[in-house]
Order: C-alpha cells, then structure tokens, then sequence
C-alpha cells in the first residue's frame, strides 16, 4: 500500500547569501483550519487530491468508500483486520486498533487527510477530539457527536437531559451488583445492554431475577470494547419500530446547513440482529411527524451551529399508535439502510459523501423495496457462495457480496435488495432470493458445469415415429438458371402475345413505361412509392 510523502521544506536563501534555517511546523497549528466542504475537489493520488480516512472499512464503510471514489475522493481505509471490505476498494489500506490513540493519531499524521469518517464505535474517541483540537482533520460530523454516540450513556443523556426528547426509562450499572438494583427499580420486563455495542450485539430482554447475572454476562463479553458497564432500559411495547435516515447538508439556496428526510424504513430483528428492513414503512401522519421533528433536533444537535455536522444520521425510533420515543443514533449510515441500495435515486452512502462535501442531496423515493440479510451459516476463512443465479432469478433483485475474509455463523456475509410495486411483494422477493443462496466451503476456482440440453419442443409420438428431414435439392451449377423453389407447383405457361413488328416504336413519345413491382403476397398492387427525398430531414426513427 502506498502513502503520502511529506518531505522537509526547501530552506530559502536571502540577499547575503547565507541559507535560512530550517524550522519544524509547529505540531499544535496557531488557529485550527475552517470547518466546511472543499473549494474544489482534486485528483486523487496527486498533489490537488482530497482525501478521506474511513476509520471502519466493514460492508458500510465500503459503500461509502465507492461513493468517495466515484466522486473523484482519495480514500485511506482503516480497519482492526486485514482485507476487510473497504481495504478491498479504497486506495490504501491501514490495519490499527484504532481503540490505540496513539496509533491512531500517527496514522492521521502520516496521510494528512482532510476528512476523518468514522464508520463504527470501537474507536479512541479522545484521539479524534485531539485531531480537530489541533487541526488536523475535520471529524465527520464532529468529534463532539463522535463522543457523545460512541456509546449509549452519551447518547442518552444528551437525548434525555439535554433535549428533553421522549424516551424510555433508563438506568446505568457499573457491576452486577448494581444492575440487580437497576433492574428491581425499572422493573420486569427490561432490556439489558452494553453502552459500546450496535446492532444488537450484547443485550438481552430481562423478564425474571433470574435472567439477571446470565444479562451482565453477556453485555460485558459482548461489547464493542471490553467494559463492565451497562444500560437497563423500560421495556416498551411498541407496535413497530423504524429508523429515520436524516442527512444534514448544505441548502443551494441559503448556504446554510438543513436536515432532509427520507422514507421511514422499518425493519425486522432476530436475537438482536438486524434480518429484514424494508422503505417506506407506512405511518400516520401525526407519527411521521413526531419522527421527523426527533430526528431533526438529535442531528441539529450533533453539529457546531455553523457547517460542521454534515453527513447522514440513521435514527433509530419506536412508534406505539401516534406516539413516538427516541431509541438511539448513529452518525453515519446504518445497516437497515442498505434498503436504500435498490430504493432511493440516492443511497444512503451517496448522500453522506455528498453530504460531507458541500453538494446537494436528494432523498427521493423510486421504488418501494425490501433487503434480506445473507448470513455465513459456516465458521471458517474464504467461504464460497452458491445458486448466487437461482437468486437473482427471482424478479426485480440484486445482490452485494460483502466480500469479509472469514465467516461466523451469524456474521453478515451478504444482502440481496428487491423492488416491487409493494412493500409485501418486494420482503417476498428478497427473502427468497437470500434462501437460495448457499455459503459453502471455500474451494480453488471452477468453472460451472455447462446447462443441461434442452429437451425437443415436440417430442416424438408412439403411434407416429418422427420422420427423417426430406433430402436437400442439389445446388444448381453456377450461372445455370434458377428453376423453381421446393415444394414448387408446375403450371402451363400464360399464352404469349403477339411480337409488334420490327421498327415499330412500343408507345410514342418516349421509351417504355417502368416494368410493375409484383405485389407482395396478400397485398393488392398498387402504383410504385415516391422517390426518397434527398439530404437529411427531421425524423422520428433513426436509419
């Protein structure tokens, strides 16, 4: 892989003709650099290119990876492993335990990016509020809402005492001991979860004391980062629950930064994990609009007031009737929104490229749609996937292999997306078509085994075996006349009529008149067509 080069600056050389000496840059700038998109996109790999460190290269953080690039963006990938996803697109690729602040910030000092993107929690956020401390980077959306999102203490908190959002009731433990308390004053049933974690992973629904010391177990083996704190969260009985994609970018018209919506997306959960997620998920309208008034005030909140803030927040949201409570946020794309890959003119990793640097988004709908999640189903390296055809068979699907090195059991390998004209055809489809794809042990390559024959069209009877092709007729010799085609009926020849005599002109005034065009078949005769025009008129079908 391959990285910038920063060599020391030429000393200059005054009028006495003695060489200035060389001064280090400082490493704390006097004044950290504006905050906002860039005057001009450069070239990537070139002096002018902008570049972007993506601090998670997992199958969300490859979308956007592709989406920097198509517009042109130079692009670091940073991961825990080797060949994750995004290592697999991006320009360079890094491996860091970017829980490491130390090592984070070295790598951010080596490539100089102008853009620090992070795609997942596991992060030291302390070294990121030390990057745009000093100017090193803009942090997307900022390293502020970084912090506060990180993990679900945070979160809730600035949901909750800060913006006085509706929630449920909540409490944080630190032992098990004091989650057994927590438990007893939010009351049976809960939800136990660790505050570094997503997607489910870690948190178990507490409906007996008994439930209690297997919860702390598996919130404290199953976070994002190893800590031994957890959040218990009131149940809530709620008839569904979506995530509101809000992307925060600049208005064209007034400069400024405004929140735009798109389609809420439902979405199904096993165990914890994400399986189904299908846009638009129908909601009233007074629902729709407590949503997006939350989500508007929770993203507005992760900015500076000014142009940092800019990206995609996947909200997430329960809805019982028309009421509606702030769940959690993250500030950057989220895995229901891989939907968005078949259902927007935009996906959702599109708009948060664009969004992050200065150019216009749209979240217009195109389709009703649906994405079905494709697990491993195998523990071991380089899997293979079969019937990847027989999926795509089914109609209006497409699919992302996501292309991670090794596989669990329940790891997200895949998605397939659908469209269709209603959100109960497009789950169909896209469950389906998920069904058939089959993870199989990882083997060197082959090529598949060429289609079967196709059977006749009409097979042959008992009572009527089929009979032999009659023989060809022999080729005429050339510049023999041709006789008559196959099949052709002879008949008596029309009677001749008389010979003008010799001399004699056929008609006067002028030569013959044209020889008719015989009619086609079924077509009566009738007078030959106009000329052709000559040049080149105004037409409506192309020659």
């Amino acid at each position: 892989m391959t990285s910038d080069s920063h060599s020391a600056p030429e000393a200059s050389v005054p009028a006495g003709g003695e060489a200035a000496p060389v001064r280090d840059e400082p490493d704390t700038p006097v004044a950290a650099p504006a905050v906002g998109p860039p005057a001009a996109i450069g070239t990537p790999l070139s002096p002018s290119a902008t570049r972007v460190m993506m601090l998670g290269a997992g199958e969300l953080g490859k979308e956007v990876i592709i989406a920097f690039q198509r517009l042109g963006v130079e692009v670091i990938a940073v991961d825990r492993y080797a060949d994750a996803p995004g290592h697999q697109v991006a320009h360079h690729a890094e491996v860091v335990d970017m829980t490491d602040g130390d090592a984070l910030l070295a790598l951010i000092d080596r490539y100089r990016p102008h853009y620090v993107v992070p795609e997942i929690e596991a992060i030291a956020t302390d070294a990121l509020v030390e990057v745009e401390r000093r100017g090193l980077a803009e942090v997307v959306p900022t390293a502020r809402a970084v912090v506060a999102t990180m993990n679900r203490e945070g979160i809730r908190r600035l949901a909750d005492e800060e913006l006085g959002l509706p929630t449920s009731p909540y409490l944080f433990a630190s032992s098990l001991e004091e989650l057994e308390v927590s438990v007893q004053e939010i009351g049976f049933p809960c939800v136990v979860k660790p505050v570094m974690s997503s997607s489910g992973k870690g948190q178990t629904v507490v409906r007996a004391p008994a439930d209690i010391g297997i919860a702390w177990d598996t919130a404290t083996t199953g976070a994002r980062v190893a800590g031994e704190r957890v959040i218990v969260e009131g149940f809530i009985e709620f008839d569904y629950e979506i995530t509101l994609l809000t992307v925060r970018a600049i208005d064209p018209a007034t400069g400024r930064l405004a929140s735009h919506f798109c389609a809420p997306i439902g979405h199904q959960q096993v165990a914890g994990d994400y399986v189904e997620s299908w846009q638009p998920h129908e909601m009233s309208t007074d629902a729709l609009g407590a949503a997006t008034s939350i989500a508007a005030r929770v993203a507005t909140a992760m900015g500076d007031g000014k142009l940092g803030g800019r990206g995609i927040f996947g909200v997430e949201l329960f809805v019982k009737g028309d009421d509606v409570y702030f769940s959690e946020v993250s500030p950057r794309p989220h895995d229901t929104g891989l939907v968005t890959l078949a259902t927007q003119r935009l996906s959702e990793f599109e708009m948060h490229a664009r969004a992050i640097l200065g150019l216009p988004v749209d979240v217009t709908l195109a389709s009703p749609g649906a994405s079905a999640v494709i697990y491993g189903q195998l523990d071991e390296p380089a899997i293979a996937f079969e019937n990847v055809a027989r999926a795509l068979a089914v109609p209006e699907t497409d699919i992302r292999l996501f292309g991670k090195p090794v596989s669990h059991h329940r790891r997200r390998m895949g998605v397939i997306t659908a469209t269709a004209d209603d959100i109960a055809t497009a789950r169909q489809r896209a469950v389906q078509a998920a069904s058939l794809v089959t993870p199989v042990a990882g083997r060197p390559f082959e090529r598949a085994a060429p289609p079967p024959a196709a059977a006749p069209a009409v097979p042959p009877t008992a009572t009527r075996p089929a009979q032999p092709p009659p023989p060809r007729p022999a080729a005429a010799p050339r510049g023999a006349p041709a006789g008559p085609p196959p099949g052709a009926r002879p008949g008596p020849m029309p009677p001749r009529g008389p010979m003008p005599p010799r001399g004699v002109p056929q008609r006067p005034g002028g030569p013959p008149p044209p020889r008719p065009v015989p009619p086609a078949a079924g077509r009566p005769a009738g007078p030959p067509p106009p000329p052709r025009p000559s040049g080149n008129p105004s037409r409506a079908s192309v020659d």
